[in-house]
């Protein structure tokens, strides 16, 4: 598939989009699909059901704000009420890795049936590879170079990226684009007076639709021999309600400098309590169009560390595993364009009927 046609599929993915806001007025009340999922006989039993999902806020309306409980009825619409606009605090209570995220059991409960089985995925619509290529030092610097690929599912998808290379306290920018072949290289050049575990946080904007964007982070050892820990080993966090929330996962940790990166800002998060091992971070009110990137460095006397995660918080995965050739069999997925925060994903939605 060349660029071209991958510059098709967005252009059909945001035309979509345009359309069933259009009908947002045509909208019906989907509960019904739930209540008699199992008396439908017609192939399209599931359609009513995966809308619902998408189109209904749930009960209580803002559950994905309210940490410590889980919703009586399922939706992950926003209350914007723009068809196919989900909730970033609900989507990203479905990541496991966040400290308030559902079970699958609470999800399957606030449904109201058990005669199915489930399964939820939310990713950007295309991926950021990030690979370090090379480094030199020059003067009192170093100089690395990475190769950057952007690309929809292997095909190649020219973008605009917006990099911030992160140590300590320095922070810093960089902007390159993507050829046609998906690929670019960018230099990052960082001071020798400092050492540690560096992050480089990427941001790629689609160049035919800005609404298309996706992210990645890169961890690296600089002017320092040991071997950064992967991301997830410190730290927890987790994003909700315009709290970051951080549960130290080893004992004598201490977060020195924490950030939130957009595609064309950053800012210092400001630490609001701190409580055996938790911490609480304020998210500033971020209006711009973009996924938004946490940072957050620090040590633990034998060990320095940078972690990372993203909000909302995707790529995620929740439920039923289908990957059994049995399921597979008996299972129906459709995949969906929706919105969060005016930033476009995919969604896709897999069931199977456990009763006949």
């Amino acid at each position: 598939m060349p660029t071209s046609s991958v510059d098709t599929f967005l252009a059909c993915s945001l035309m979509l989009l345009l359309i069933v806001s259009a009908m947002a007025g045509m909208t019906k009340i989907l509960q019904p699909y739930i209540s008699h999922l199992t008396d439908r006989d017609d192939s399209s039993w599931h359609q009513g059901f995966y809308e619902y999902l998408l189109l209904s806020s749930g009960n209580p309306q803002n559950w994905g704000e309210i940490k410590e409980s889980s919703p009586s009825t399922f939706g992950l619409a926003s209350l914007t009420q723009k068809p196919y606009e989900l909730d970033p605090d609900k989507v990203s209570r479905l990541n496991s890795e966040n400290v308030y995220s559902l079970t699958y059991q609470e999800i399957l409960k606030a449904l109201g049936t058990s005669d199915f089985s489930l399964n939820i995925k939310v990713h950007p619509l295309f991926e950021v590879s990030i690979n370090l290529t090379a480094s030199h030092i020059e003067g009192d610097t170093t100089i690395y170079t990475f190769r950057m690929t952007t690309a929809k599912s292997g095909y190649a998808l020219a973008a605009s990226l917006k990099c911030y290379i992160t140590l300590e306290t320095y922070v810093n920018t960089v902007s390159i684009t993507t050829d046609q072949n998906g690929i670019g290289y960018m230099n990052v050049t960082l001071p020798n007076s400092l050492s540690g575990p560096a992050l480089l946080v990427a941001f790629a904007k689609a160049e035919t639709y800005s609404q298309a964007m996706s992210f990645n982070a890169y961890i690296f050892s600089h002017n320092n021999s040991d071997t950064p820990e992967p991301n997830k080993t410190f730290l927890r966090l987790s994003p909700v309600e315009h709290t970051l929330t951080v549960s130290l996962q080893r004992p004598n940790l201490t977060v020195q400098n924490a950030y939130v990166f957009t595609y064309n800002y950053q800012l210092n998060l400001s630490q609001i309590s701190s409580e055996n091992q938790t911490l609480e971070y304020r998210i500033p009110k971020l209006l711009e169009a973009s996924p938004a990137i946490f940072v957050l460095n620090g040590n633990n006397a034998s060990n320095a560390f940078a972690e990372w995660c993203a909000y909302p918080q995707v790529p995620l995965e929740i439920g039923a595993d289908f990957n059994d050739l049995t399921s597979k069999s008996n299972t129906i997925a459709q995949s969906y364009i929706v919105s969060i925060n005016s930033i476009l994903y995919e969604s896709i939605i897999a069931l199977r009927r456990t009763t006949s």
